[in-house]
């Protein structure tokens, strides 16, 4: 009994001094949307913001919510780090998609650099989670990994019961921003999260994810009204989330805040807009065949070799899966994540990792047979021809290996950014573009340069570096973020033509015949132009009502039908010759990657919702 009254007072006191502690107001400051690059002008203004930041009195830590660089290089996140470490109390940062989307480094620097891609801290009662919205390499819409959402339930539920929540994201939770924010918001509301800090918006806004509030933040970037830098400073009171916009050398300014003693949402999502399927039931012939649930995020495409399918994902499994029925076979793990898609000959099953390697497995059993060492992640899909596996790297270098030994057979080094897509063998030539704005032709027995193309833009953004080229008729097409559809020539690299007339964006697909060349638009629409005529000549273009799209998956032709995928779960099928949709069927709400065709009615897929399936078609 004395026992049993002793613990009762220890829970007492302890219930006690947790309401006691959250009682306590304290200050914060929130400092988002850096963007710091060579470039002195940002630099500048995180420095002002330090040197304030330090001069306030009373402020108990820093969170830092992403985009801390403009480009996602080593360089910049170092020269960034070394003004927040002048910090006078502790900071605590998550990356934006500036970090995961483009870095050389297959966004594994950050990690590195910061410690860690998540952060939790207790203060003063409250637990701050803080965690990536993504995207990892590839352009598509913000996204929570599977991975990152069991962490977040686990800190949630694990914690007491009624302890006051603040979680730090870079992206707004919301339709339009996050593709599967209703997984977060959903976790969310079975706890007393109070708030949802973040940035990406460059503005201060008060939103509701699905009834949690949320409280977007000013970028530190000089305003163009009064070009001053600034950030925000947070109270937490007995009752309240006060947020202040605080510009550099001015007066604090109250812009905001919610109450933390009203309840703002229950657990009923019933309420709240979720994605809809409903174009399913337009098309009832198409079903999914089977599906596989890897539980982590992929990036890359899977890949048919003889009876089985092999797919690598974001931690780093490289996965083999039976055709027949999606049961795995086993898998292999790499020490970081696996974001080019792979490729098999002659037994062997190639990829490059984010752990600066090359891998070649036996394709029957996951042994390894050999692993090729690069300077930097290895971030490209792979091509093989003729027992040659050509992959580029985030070391500024393409490699041409031997399928069965891994031995290098040349390396061309002289690239000025980092290579993510698929290189093209055509005519004796390795065609492909890295994140430099250029597009290379090397000749693919040696190595050697034979001609460089660029498209005048000087921002990194802008290059031909997704896509995946096609070649037909003596030339190279591709498109990239510049909207542009552009055919060179393959001897010379000059233009043959360019058009923006459609308003492309980094995907290009080639028929069977290579007499017509398909690719995506940004808004509903996919466009097929001849590849033979030496202007840009349009064969047709439809309205396939996939809204706006933006990633980097490419239309694949296969027994007269075009197949294709978007950001946002949906897979469509096409008539080659005239456009008409066939079909289309959504499988999810989050990026769909190159599918592959196994005949005009069915096709294989992955998805960074973690699964891997085929969609057949009855009809």
């Amino acid at each position: 009994m004395k026992n049993i009254s002793i613990l009762i007072l220890i829970i007492i006191s302890q219930f006690l001094l947790i309401v006691s502690l959250w009682g306590q107001n304290f200050r914060f400051a929130l400092v988002t949307d850096l963007h710091v690059t060579k470039d002195s002008l940002a630099y500048n203004d995180l420095k002002r913001t330090v040197e304030q930041i330090n001069n306030t009195p009373n402020i108990s830590f820093v969170l830092v919510t992403g985009d801390i660089t403009e480009e996602g290089d080593r360089a910049s996140l170092n020269k960034a780090k070394s003004l927040l470490d002048k910090l006078k109390v502790k900071y605590y940062i998550i990356s934006g998609n500036h970090e995961t989307k483009w870095s050389e480094s297959g966004s594994t620097d950050f990690g590195h650099i910061f410690g860690s891609e998540r952060f939790r801290f207790q203060y003063r009662g409250y637990t701050f989670l803080g965690f990536a919205s993504g995207p990892i390499i590839r352009m598509m819409d913000g996204h929570i990994a599977p991975q990152d959402i069991v962490w977040l339930e686990e800190e949630l539920s694990s914690a007491k019961p009624g302890t006051p929540f603040i979680l730090v994201t870079h992206y707004p939770l919301q339709d339009g921003d996050v593709d599967n924010w209703y997984e977060v918001t959903d976790v969310a509301r079975k706890y007393n999260v109070k708030a949802v800090l973040g940035g990406h918006y460059h503005s201060n806004k008060l939103l509701s994810y699905d009834g949690i509030p949320g409280i977007l933040n000013r970028s530190n970037l000089r305003d163009k009204s009064d070009n001053l830098g600034g950030y925000s400073i947070y109270d937490i009171t007995g009752d309240s989330i006060i947020v202040y916009e605080q510009k550099i050398g001015k007066e604090i300014r109250k812009w905001g805040g919610y109450s933390l003693k009203k309840k703002y949402y229950t657990e009923d999502n019933s309420l709240y807009k979720r994605p809809s399927d409903s174009v399913n039931q337009i098309y009832p012939q198409v079903h999914k065949k089977w599906i596989a649930k890897i539980g982590r995020t992929i990036y890359s495409s899977p890949v048919l070799y003889g009876k089985n399918i092999y797919v690598g994902d974001d931690a780093g499994f490289l996965t083999c899966l039976s055709l027949k029925n999606g049961k795995k076979v086993w898998e292999f793990k790499a020490e970081n994540r696996i974001v080019g898609t792979p490729a098999a000959s002659n037994g062997v099953i190639i990829f490059g990792s984010a752990d600066k390697n090359i891998y070649g497995l036996d394709s029957f059993s996951g042994k390894l047979l050999w692993k090729h060492p690069a300077k930097e992640a290895v971030l490209g899909a792979v091509t093989i021809d003729n027992n040659i596996a050509y992959i580029g790297a985030g070391d500024h270098s393409m490699r041409a290996l031997d399928v069965k030994t891994g031995k290098l057979i040349w390396e061309y080094k002289d690239i000025k950014g980092y290579i993510e897509t698929r290189p093209l063998v055509y005519q004796g030539k390795l065609i492909f573009g890295a994140w430099d704005t250029n597009m290379y032709a090397l000749d693919m027995y040696t190595g050697r340069l034979l001609w460089t193309w660029n498209n005048g833009l000087s921002r990194m953004h802008f290059s031909p570096a997704a896509v995946w080229p096609v070649a037909a008729y003596g030339k190279v097409f591709f498109s990239a973020p510049d909207r542009v559809l552009t055919a060179v020539n393959v001897e010379t690299g000059k233009i043959v033509w360019r058009t923006n007339e459609s308003m492309v964006r980094e995907t290009i697909g080639l028929s069977a015949d290579r007499s017509r060349i398909y690719s995506k638009t940004m808004q509903d629409s996919v466009v097929c132009y001849s590849a033979i005529a030496d202007e840009p000549e349009k064969i047709w273009s439809v309205n396939v009502s996939y809204g706006y799209d933006h990633a980097p998956s490419m239309p694949v032709e296969k027994d007269n039908v075009v197949f294709g995928s978007t950001k946002n779960g949906l897979i469509f099928a096409l008539d080659a010759k005239n456009g008409n949709v066939r079909w289309k069927h959504k499988v999810g709400n989050s990026l769909i990657n190159t599918v592959v065709p196994l005949s005009g009615k069915e096709c294989l897929f992955s998805s960074s919702e973690g699964i891997v399936g085929i969609i057949s078609n009855d009809k």
